[in-house]
């Protein structure tokens, strides 16, 4: 079975049931599906009405390995007491297996949703992130990905050569557009800075708030410069997004020195995330749920709007990066 010709269409409430059964759970609930595309994730409650989630693992998208060090790393941050949702363990383990499929299971973290415009939160998420990242640097990942050029330029573009829903005539301004932007990233994007353990994803959805920031879904953790948990909960224009770097970059420090050079990283980590997203969508569009979700990648007036953000942001990459207010 290829990776892009699963669907999931084998995975069944009984099997979902009986998998948790093998872990000394009983379901007492319906199951509620959560919002993912590259897994599947439920919710419900057990005898004792204990809410928990279970996550089934996309086939073919990550090695054992490689899942197994993302829940080491979330249960060393948790062991740390850094508030994020870990894994459970049964017998010691936390990747479990039933009828072919991998799976987790989670507590239940309710919370309202982050406040990406709230001054305090957004404090609270800098210091939440310096403890992280202070937690990241002490060991490296062995099995996990790191940030690279190939996989979130080179591939995607192998990728949108290959697919069949851009529209014929629109498809050579496109790739041209895709072209330009990739060697305008390639030409501002730098590898010296200290690669760490990252959460990866670390966009509003991720986070909830109860007294404080908690911090979901390591499924793309990976290796890379701290910025890339940052950038992503920037907002607004570019005045709001200095001020909203200097509250985090300042609460962070408290925990963890920030390398203010990587900066210059965001618009290229910006880039690469729209690059790598599109693609993604053409590579599972096999997936009943992405036709469904994204049925506007059938449309031709989607492929023009889009050649025209990649020409805009390569206009967004020349400019001089954000950078903190000099201090006199």
């Amino acid at each position: 079975m290829t990776d892009n010709a699963f669907n999931f269409q084998t995975l069944n409430p009984d099997i979902i049931m009986d998998a948790l059964f093998d872990c000394g759970i009983r379901v007492d609930s319906g199951l509620t599906a959560l919002n993912s595309y590259e897994n599947r994730v439920y919710q419900f409650m057990d005898e004792d009405r204990k809410r928990y989630v279970v996550k089934f693992y996309r086939p073919h998208r990550w090695s054992d390995a490689q899942i197994e060090e993302e829940h080491r790393f979330t249960l060393s941050l948790q062991d740390e007491g850094i508030p994020v949702v870990a894994p459970l363990l049964f017998s010691g383990q936390s990747l479990i297996q039933h009828e072919g499929f991998r799976y987790a299971v989670f507590p239940s973290a309710g919370g309202r949703q982050y406040e990406n415009d709230n001054p305090d939160q957004m404090e609270s998420v800098g210091y939440a992130l310096g403890r992280i990242h202070q937690t990241g640097r002490k060991a490296p990942f062995i099995h996990r990905p790191s940030f690279d050029l190939h996989t979130w330029l080179a591939e995607p573009l192998e990728q949108y050569h290959q697919a069949t829903l851009i529209p014929a005539s629109l498809k050579e301004a496109f790739l041209a557009a895709v072209c330009d932007l990739s060697e305008a990233v390639t030409a501002h994007w730098f590898t010296d800075y200290t690669a760490i353990r990252l959460h990866g994803d670390c966009h509003p959805g991720n986070i909830l708030w109860r007294d404080g920031p908690v911090f979901v879904d390591f499924d793309d953790a990976r290796s890379g410069p701290a910025i890339q948990d940052i950038w992503m909960l920037l907002n607004g224009d570019r005045t709001e997004q200095r001020l909203q770097l200097e509250m985090i970059v300042e609460a962070y420090e408290a925990f963890c020195s920030f390398d203010t050079r990587e900066f210059a990283l965001i618009e290229p980590l910006r880039a690469m995330r729209m690059i790598y997203y599109l693609a993604w969508q053409l590579k599972r569009w096999e997936d009943p749920a992405f036709p469904r979700s994204f049925p506007w990648l059938q449309e031709e007036d989607f492929w023009r709007r889009q050649t025209a953000v990649f020409i805009e942001q390569k206009k967004v990459l020349q400019e001089p990066p954000l950078q903190l207010t000099p201090m006199y």
